[in-house]
């Protein structure tokens, strides 16, 4: 009776467990979509604690990137360029409140990406595509300047065809280069940078002060960066330093004075979100070379919702039969089967909670699968303690007995099945990955279920004497 309590004990431990880590997910899958837009934006606590839906169920973007290797800094292998590339991305997408995405290498050149929730693909690609290169280059703004803007304006160029042309470019005085800027202009910079991205430590989004509260960009340098900047501001007040992201001035702000501290900031019309994008790739760092994307696929809400749909409908028709029949067959044990199955179920979603987990389509099926396993453990279970009853055991003899004869049988295999989803889960990627993750919780949970659950169960009964033993078959 003791060991009966001390069981029944961590049964209800487990359950209570399990309620605490499902819950915060009903509670976000039940709010309307605009409440939960708002709670993303405030990366509230909730994020961190809820079961993720994956691309193929909630709706995103899927993209292929290629590396290129001609354009591989020298020195750097082609795998650690790779890897690199593949953290910076990762980081991105971290930094910009996107949860779970999947960032996996592909060949020896190739990195996939797959991002729930990204509804809009232009979003998703200049996210992961831009180089994010920073440099700080000072502006010569002389009497240089002012002829090729005379040249400009007589051959009718727009700014940002002006860099392009051959005629101008001729202009250029050594050591300068012409660079586009954001808002349709054109600037003469140095074609050294002074300072670079590398010394950067910080870079977040604030609400400008005055009237307007514009959003700008904060930058912070680490020591060395603050050394560096600190010496270009005091070396070159009342000239316009330009702050370059990938080849186009964002900003142009002049020095008023030296610069002790480290800290910058990049101005311009900038949108809240578009201040929040530079921001976040800028706290990801630089990538390593640039990177194209060859393929895109976008997966619409609705196509997910469809997908969620059908999944469930598959597997309520799957529980409902398997359920049926255990009912129809074994009578009260049946039923007792039935929980088992039942509470495999909640376990895994629990589990799969607990660590965040990716819950994707091939993960359905994974449960359905293993509602088919969990099935299989307690029928060998019943069929054991039913031989033992024809045999003339009393009825807690022939469930000891039928217990313990198929817990090897059920180990056996159960094992092969685990093993194999191990190799899917760490050998695979995307949908294969999680197709072994929902398998292999699902098989732990169900050697749980069907051997100590239900035996805890028919001790309980036979020890209350709450049913007739001919009633259980």
């Amino acid at each position: 009776m003791k060991n009966l309590q001390v069981r029944a004990i961590i049964f209800l431990v487990i359950i209570g467990l399990s309620i605490y880590f499902i819950f915060p997910t009903v509670e976000w899958y039940l709010m309307p979509e605009q409440q939960r837009q708002e709670l993303v934006r405030q990366k509230d606590p909730i994020l961190k604690k809820i079961l993720n839906l994956g691309l193929d169920l909630r709706g995103g973007t899927h993209l292929v990137l290629e590396v290129d290797k001609e354009k591989i800094p020298k020195g750097v292998d082609v795998s650690d360029a790779l890897d690199r590339a593949i953290e910076v991305i990762r980081n991105r997408v971290d930094q910009y409140g996107v949860s779970e995405a999947l960032i996996t290498k592909q060949g020896d050149r190739w990195i996939s990406a797959q991002i729930p929730g990204v509804k809009d693909p232009e979003v998703a690609k200049e996210l992961i595509g831009r180089t994010a290169l920073l440099e700080f280059r000072l502006v010569e703004t002389g009497v240089q300047l002012s002829k090729i803007a005379d040249k400009i304006r007589e051959l009718g160029l727009k700014p940002n065809e002006a860099v392009l042309e051959q005629e101008v470019l001729k202009m250029v005085p050594t050591g300068y280069v012409l660079m586009p800027g954001r808002e349709q202009s054109y600037y003469l910079v140095k074609s050294t940078a002074e300072l670079t991205g590398a010394y950067l430590t910080t870079a977040k989004l604030e609400l400008g002060r005055g009237d307007y509260g514009l959003p700008h960009v904060s930058l912070e340098f680490d020591r060395d960066g603050t050394k560096i900047f600190s010496k270009v501001t005091e070396q070159n007040i009342d000239r316009q330093l330009a702050i370059v992201l990938d080849g186009v001035v964002q900003s142009a702000p002049t020095i008023k004075s030296r610069i002790p501290d480290g800290r910058a900031i990049i101005e311009g019309s900038f949108s809240i979100e578009e201040a929040k994008f530079l921001a976040t790739i800028l706290r990801a760092g630089a990538l390593p070379a640039p990177v194209k994307i060859i393929e895109e696929r976008s997966v619409g809400p609705s196509l997910g919702r469809d997908s969620v749909v059908t999944g469930l409908r598959a597997l309520l028709i799957a529980t409902i039969l398997v359920l049926t029949f255990m009912v129809i067959y074994y009578k009260v044990s049946g039923i007792i089967a039935n929980f088992a199955l039942l509470l495999n179920i909640f376990l895994v979603i629990a589990i799969m909670s607990a660590f965040r987990a990716t819950f994707s389509f091939p993960g359905l099926a994974g449960i359905v699968l293993m509602i088919g396993m969990g099935v299989d453990a307690n029928i060998l279970i019943l069929e054991r303690i039913k031989e033992e009853i024809r045999s003339g055991k009393t009825l807690r003899v022939a469930v000891d007995l039928g217990y313990q004869r198929a817990l090897i049988t059920i180990i056996d295999s159960n094992l092969t099945t685990v093993i194999t989803t191990v190799f899917l889960f760490g050998f695979g990627t995307g949908p294969i990955k999680g197709f072994g993750i929902t398998m292999l919780i699902g098989l732990i949970a169900n050697i749980y279920t069907a051997v100590t659950v239900t035996k805890v169960i028919y001790e309980f009964v036979m020890e209350k004497n709450l049913i007739n033993p001919k009633q259980l078959f």
